[in-house]
């Protein structure tokens, strides 16, 4: 029954609904007549203000007879409506194609017409405001392009006069321009466009040439372009869109109001209007376009990156200036470092970095890609051909016939500058090693990412170590030259014929004097680790040397060899003392060991010389186990043997063998130079002498004499050194 009652009244509310939206339809559709033809009287009168509001109007009346396309009235309707769009994008396009030709002098309202007719434009499609912007920067830039490809100003020289063209025009067109909107970029928009164009032409003009451009000229051109892409990055580039300052709430009042709808989409155009004209009044920094589009636009190399390709001329130019400045560095080098000075640097190294790095920040200044990278090869070659400078610096050996005819083919003679200036050349190549890497990691930071793997110095850097490993080297042989001398002299003494044991001889004294001289002033000028290899290399040599030179003296007496003993000792307490003479004893523990080895071979030698001749063979193979026949040989013929008595102790050499076995390495004790070797027992063997009882005794068991007078003495000489305060035995037993 309820469902009965209630049937006509639903039938009532749906009629109502019905009639409602039919009137409310025809309503519109009335509305809509009425705007088009309105519009079309606008557009044929050119009135844009009041058209671009009533395109707005039409725009959204159109929107909701989206489903009545079908409908001959309504597609009539939106057919003429396109129509009038058409003519008067057709008539804004008609009018400002006279903007710039002087007629907005002469016709005073041409620019409040012109800017009522970006109205039009903004309510019109995208696609026109698009096209129009596009045309009119064109047009703009059509004298340009006729100026600057002529004969006369398409040169590279003239490259600067394009961006005074640019910016005076922009400059001169400032306030006609104003007629645009901030949120059309047209500013923006013909600099992208003036930009694209001088790249194009500044191409040909590079290409075109016959031959490579000058220099200068191109690193002007190169600079003023730079400068110029900052300009434009700084005015545009840092900018955001502006915010406009209107108020887009739309009363939406979907009531009885309908026949306000136009009127408000007016109004609020007209809001839009009053608000575009008093933000472009308040503008502060006329230099500083805040409405550049969000995505933004790199200028930075827009236009600069086309001459990369030719800046081979510059590199070439920096590595001639730079391989210059080299040899004027290397010519104007003194080879000494002023007093107080804190590193022992040659300046020649610094000034080079100086140059280099000014070098670096002139082409970072111009390009961060290729050429850098090429720069950066340059930097490797000038650096290596000053580690070649350095390495040709450092003293050279003897060579040729004369040098082969007097003995010293291949021996480095040093004098006390020369071991200053190898100092200073190690020092100099560690200075370079370390500020070359440093310069690879600033060049690193700032090169295109493309090229960082690239950037690597460490070829420079092994070419500076290998100065540094052979000036140290060649130290080292300078000293072995200035020993060698004594070497010689120590030769010379004619050992034999000693009368008796005296101070220590003047060879040892010069070789005392020698190092006292050196010594202080490397220790003084090389760092810890470069004397360390120092100290290592020259242990490593004079040692040995001192040894092999024992071989080279003649007949040497029990009285000789006594006093070559005492000098031993003296001369391994020279070189113990080395670290402590440089004031460098942290890392001498290696160095301390090796001399005492070395030195301990020479004193057991002429303890060899010193033994009996009956038990010479036994004594040889128990303190030299290492010993050859031939040293053996020579230890015989140093004694004063003649071949027939040489000949049956050789006999008896060979028939034990060369040396003594020895237990193994980790439980043999080293020969300590002070005191007799340790007992050792060799069931092969016919025995092992261990001390000066032991020989005397061997000797004895023999049957071939009583052990010599001369070693008898020797012995009691040694013991009875033990107990005395000063003498020239003393010293053997203060090690």
């Amino acid at each position: 029954m309820v469902q009965e009652i209630c049937r006509d009244i639903k039938k009532l509310d749906f009629a109502k609904k019905h009639i409602t939206t039919t009137i409310t339809a025809l309503h519109r559709l009335t509305m809509l007549v009425s705007a088009i033809d309105q519009l079309q009287v606008m557009a044929s009168k050119r009135h844009y203000k009041e058209a671009a509001a009533q395109l707005e109007a039409v725009n959204q009346l159109c929107s909701h007879f989206e489903a009545y396309r079908d409908i001959p009235k309504i597609t009539e309707l939106r057919e003429k409506f396109k129509n009038i769009k058409q003519i008067l994008k057709s008539h804004v396009f008609s009018d400002f194609s006279s903007l710039g030709t002087g007629k907005e002098s002469e016709e005073t309202n041409l620019l409040q017409q012109l800017s009522d007719a970006c109205l039009v434009v903004d309510a019109l499609e995208p696609s026109v405001r698009e096209e129009l912007v596009n045309t009119f920067c064109s047009r703009e830039l059509t004298s340009y392009e006729q100026i600057f490809e002529g004969a006369e100003l398409a040169k590279l020289d003239k490259t600067e006069r394009r961006y005074a063209w640019i910016k005076r025009r922009i400059r001169t067109n400032e306030e006609i321009w104003k007629i645009f909107p901030s949120s059309w970029h047209v500013p923006y928009r013909l600099c992208i466009l003036f930009c694209k164009k001088t790249r194009k032409q500044i191409e040909d003009i590079l290409s075109s040439m016959q031959e490579k451009p000058e220099v200068g000229t191109l690193l002007l051109a190169l600079q003023r372009t730079l400068e110029f892409e900052d300009e434009l990055a700084e005015k545009f580039g840092g900018g955001t869109r502006s915010k406009e300052i209107v108020n887009d709430k739309e009363d939406s009042d979907t009531g009885d109001n309908n026949s306000q709808i136009v009127l408000d989409i007016r109004k609020k155009y007209e809001r839009k209007l009053a608000a575009h004209q008093g933000a472009e009044t308040e503008e502060k920094d006329i230099h500083k376009d805040l409405s550049v589009p969000g995505a933004g636009f790199n200028f930075r190399g827009i236009i600069s990156s086309c001459f990369e390709p030719h800046l081979t001329v510059y590199i070439e130019l920096e590595e001639k200036t730079l391989m210059e400045h080299l040899e004027k560095l290397i010519q104007e080098e003194t080879w000494d470092i002023e007093e107080g000075s804190q590193n022992n640097v040659l300046s020649s190294s610094m000034q080079l970095f100086l140059i280099i790095k000014r070098s670096l920040k002139r082409c970072s200044a111009l390009t961060k890609n290729q050429t850098l990278f090429n720069l950066f090869k340059v930097f490797q070659r000038v650096l290596k051909a000053y580690a070649t400078k350095l390495y040709a610096k450092l003293p050279k050996g003897g060579s040729g016939i004369v040098a082969a005819a007097t003995g010293i083919d291949g021996q480095i003679k040093t004098s006390d500058r020369d071991e200053r200036i190898i100092c200073y050349i190690v020092n100099s190549a560690e200075y370079c090693h370390k500020t070359s890497g440093e310069l690879a990691e600033s060049i690193s930071k700032i090169i295109d990412p493309q090229f960082t793997d690239g950037v690597d110095m460490t070829e420079v850097q092994d070419e500076f170590s290998a100065v540094i490993t052979k000036a140290l080297v060649t130290l080292v042989h300078g000293l072995e030259t200035k020993f060698d001398i004594e070497m010689a002299a120590m030769t010379r003494i004619p050992w034999n014929t000693l009368e008796s044991v005296g101070d220590q001889s003047g060879y040892v004294n010069n070789i005392n004097l020698m190092l006292n001289n050196s010594i202080p002033v490397l220790g003084s000028l090389l760092s810890s680790i470069y004397f360390q290899f120092f100290l290592d290399k020259l242990a490593s040599s004079l040692g040995p040397r001192f040894f092999s030179n024992i071989f080279k003296c003649r007949q040497i007496s029990e009285t000789g060899a006594q006093q070559m003993l005492l000098d031993t000792q003296a001369i391994k307490t020279i070189l113990l003392d080395i670290p402590s003479l440089a004031r460098q004893t942290s890392s001498a523990a290696n160095y301390t060991k090796f001399v005492s080895r070395e030195m301990s071979k020479a004193e057991a030698l002429l303890k060899v010389i010193l033994s009996p001749v009956d038990s010479v063979a036994d004594t040889y193979r128990a303190l030299l186990p290492e010993g050859t026949p031939m040293e053996f040989q020579r230890v015989l013929e140093l004694k004063g043997l003649k071949k027939a008595d040489q000949q049956s102790i050789l006999d008896d050499f060979n028939k034990h063998g060369p040396g003594i076995t020895q237990p193994p390495a980790s439980v043999a004790p080293a020969v300590a130079p002070a005191a007799p070797p340790p007992a050792l027992l060799n069931a092969a063997s016919a025995g092992f002498i261990a001390s000066g009882e032991d020989v005397l005794t061997r000797a004895a068991a023999l049957g071939r004499g009583a052990a010599s007078t001369g070693f008898k003495r020797f012995l009691a000489l040694t013991e009875a050194a033990k107990d005395r305060k000063d003498g020239p035995f003393r010293k053997l037993f203060n090690a």
